[in-house]
């Protein structure tokens, strides 16, 4: 196997260490080149800035010397000294004597041991002091000394930069150059070599050499020509042979006809997929098709006829069952079998049964002739009918021949009691989709009462629907099918519309009660589900205190953080949360923290048994506990007798509903309950 190159073997890297080496001693000779003639001319500069200075002064100096004036001249001093670089200044008359004279201390600098022997380490400048009208008389002198460290430092940071820009600027530049070489140069070199390393010996031809990007008219795109013309040539000998051998392997594997699986062939993949479904524990479902009349096209139109409807028939099953899951092949004559893995249920298996049904709803153009068909479909489960693949072709095979008896263009399963379920709920889901439209769907109120007032505080909303043929459908078999199908988003709103409409009625004539509705995990798993609640208040004019949404345990368990928002975004607006059915869920403190509850209601269950079962009751009593000790308020559901509603007003209960005080009734009966429940707690208190 070929070594891998090391790093200091790479072209990239020579080219990059022999770049950098030649731009920095070109950068450091250029360098040193400009620092050396900034140095002169800050030499110069210094020396014609004293001189303007000195001129800038010599008047008033020799007026000061003229007048013997010496605070004249001390101004003079005094002024000189305001550039940082004057050391000292002396004015004095020709004798020598001095009239006026300041000095400082040469500036303390680190890098006075490298300028000072440059720029010398102070400078002094002499000017006689002579009056115009009298250019011959001298009547003093203006000395003058320079500190040369400001200047040096100006010329030092100068020096510094000039050598940080010329090294960072050859950095740069040997970075681009570097990154030139690796992308016209090594790059595709190593790219190349990578795709020689690819090349497979028995088939050559099926890994050519890639061509590098923008390299197709140069020296690299030669040699990767030149070889991959190699590489044909050498499998030019071996594809005859392989063609040979791909065209007996599709003869034996594959229907010679449609170009699906073969019978033999769709037997390995269905053993294979058993035991992968086996090791993970998951369920497969296999679907055996028939054409309906078959036989009697083939008498009708010709043999030619039907070989091109069975063809067709192959194309639109792959075409409609495109995804991994699915694996088609032809059985024989006019049967087709379908296997489908990563199956979730029966009724996904249904699903796609209607799927397949499909395939033969739009009229087949043969030859010019339109040719309606039909299929009747045999579905058999794994591992629910069958534990091997003979077995469970076998049970596919089967039903489909009694769904011919009984009629066409329909599926069957093989167990007819899961046929008859899974029916049953597809009719119910399309049911439900016009359920709402057609007006079957009422509601009814539960009332709720508060335990220590023996006031009627709430009701809580209960769906209710009258189906035609069903009657009364019950709202724990409805719910679950609609939030499969997806209709619960309708339902739910219809629901929450018409609860705020009769609250606001109720309000209306002087009975302003909290309304409790459902909010399932469906709704509350909906973007806009907070604005569209928001939005309904608003429309009925009532206020969000008045408003109570009630949401499982479960039902914020797959994303808790997504529900917590909107639940808070809602009680911030000022509607109310409670945990319905508490207990029966995950039951974790660590929710019930994060999310903005109020209320907690205990589920029915642990009610019913009070006082009969002792672990109902200890689990009641946990919970009246637990919504003491985080200040919510806890509803008990289902109470139905005088001694569970005593028993659970003692141990601290706040409020409780069931048929002890009222079943759920409508609008209007629950009116008149209200009228008399009250009326009655005051002929009790009288």
């Amino acid at each position: 196997m070929p070594q891998p190159l090391q790093t200091e073997q790479h072209l990239g890297y020579r080219i990059l260490l022999w770049t950098l080496a030649i731009a920095l001693i070109a950068g450091v000779l250029i360098s040193c080149v400009q620092v050396s003639l900034d140095m002169v001319r800050v030499s110069d500069e210094l020396d014609a800035d004293a001189g303007q200075t000195i001129a800038t002064v010599q008047d008033s100096a020799t007026q000061a010397v003229f007048s013997i004036d010496a605070q004249l001249a001390s101004q003079v001093v005094d002024g000189l000294f305001a550039k940082e670089a004057v050391r000292a200044v002396r004015i004095s008359h020709p004798s020598g004597e001095t009239l006026a004279e300041r000095r400082r201390p040469l500036e303390t600098t680190d890098f006075r041991s490298l300028t000072d022997p440059i720029f010398r380490q102070q400078r002094a400048y002499r000017r006689a002091l002579i009056r115009a009208s009298e250019p011959g008389t001298v009547y003093g002198y203006l000395d003058v000394e320079y500190d040369t460290a400001p200047a040096a430092r100006v010329w030092l940071n100068r020096a510094a930069v000039t050598f940080t820009s010329v090294i960072a600027l050859a950095m740069v530049l040997c970075g681009l150059m570097f990154v030139v070489f690796h992308v016209l140069l090594t790059s595709p070199l190593l790219r190349i070599v990578r795709s020689v390393r690819q090349v497979e010996p028995d088939q050559p031809d099926n890994r050519l050499l890639a061509m590098p990007e923008g390299h197709g008219r140069d020296e690299l795109g030669l040699w990767v020509n030149t070889t991959n013309n190699l590489l044909v040539a050498i499998a030019e000998s071996q594809k005859s042979r392989r063609e040979a051998e791909d065209r007996a392997t599709q003869l034996t594997q594959f229907d010679k006809l449609t170009g699906l699986n073969g019978r033999d062939t769709f037997m390995d993949a269905l053993r294979g997929a058993i035991l992968e479904a086996a090791s993970h524990g998951r369920q497969l479902s296999l679907y055996v098709l028939g054409l309906d009349d078959f036989k009697s096209m083939n008498e009708q139109f010709g043999f030619r006829t039907g070989d091109q409807l069975l063809i067709s028939v192959g194309q639109r099953l792959t075409q409609t069952l495109g995804s991994s899951r699915y694996t088609v092949a032809r059985l024989g004559s006019d049967q087709f079998a379908v296997l489908e893995t990563e199956l979730r249920d029966g009724f996904q298996a249904a699903d796609t049964a209607e799927q397949i049904l499909t395939c033969f709803r739009a009229p087949v153009d043969v030859n010019g002739q339109r040719l309606s068909s039909s299929a009747t479909v045999g579905i058999a489960l794994y591992p629910a009918d069958a534990g091997d693949a003979e077995r469970l072709l076998q049970s596919a095979e089967q039903t489909m021949a009694l769904a011919k008896q009984n009629g066409r263009n329909h599926f069957q399963f093989y167990v007819a009691s899961i046929d008859q379920e899974i029916r049953d709920r597809k009719q119910l889901e399309k049911d439900l989709v016009n359920a709402l439209e057609l007006g079957q769907f009422r509601l009814v109120y539960q009332p709720q009462i508060n335990l220590e007032s023996k006031r009627v505080i709430g009701a809580e909303a209960l769906i209710r629907w009258e189906h035609p043929e069903r009657g009364n459908v019950p709202p724990d078999y409805f719910i679950p099918v609609a939030e499969t199908s997806g209709s619960i988003i309708a339902i739910g709103q219809w629901v929450l519309d018409q609860a705020c409409e009769q609250a606001a009625r109720w309000a209306a004539d002087g009975q302003p009660i909290r309304m409790a509705v459902n909010l399932s995990a469906v709704q509350l798993s909906k973007d806009s589900i907070v604005d569209d609640i928001l939005a309904t208040l608003a429309r009925h004019q009532i206020p969000a205190g008045r408003l109570e949404l009630e949401v499982t345990e479960t039902s914020f368990m797959t994303n808790l953080q997504d529900a917590v928002d909107k639940l808070r975004a809602l009680h911030r607006a000022g509607v109310s949360i409670a945990v319905d059915d508490f207990g029966t869920g995950y039951s974790s403190l660590t929710y019930l923290k994060q999310m903005p509850v109020q209320h907690l209601k205990i589920d029915k269950q642990f009610i019913r048994d009070l006082l009969v079962n002792e672990e109902d009751t200890r689990i009641a009593n946990t919970i009246i506990d637990l919504g003491r000790s985080l200040n919510l308020t806890v509803v008990a559901e289902g109470v139905e007798t005088a001694e569970q509603e005593y028993y659970l007003s003692q141990r601290g209960c706040k409020l409780a509903q069931g048929y002890f005080f009222s079943k759920p009734l409508p609008a209007d009966e629950f009116e008149t309950f209200v009228q008399r429940f009250h009326q009655q707690m005051v002929e009790n208190n009288l």
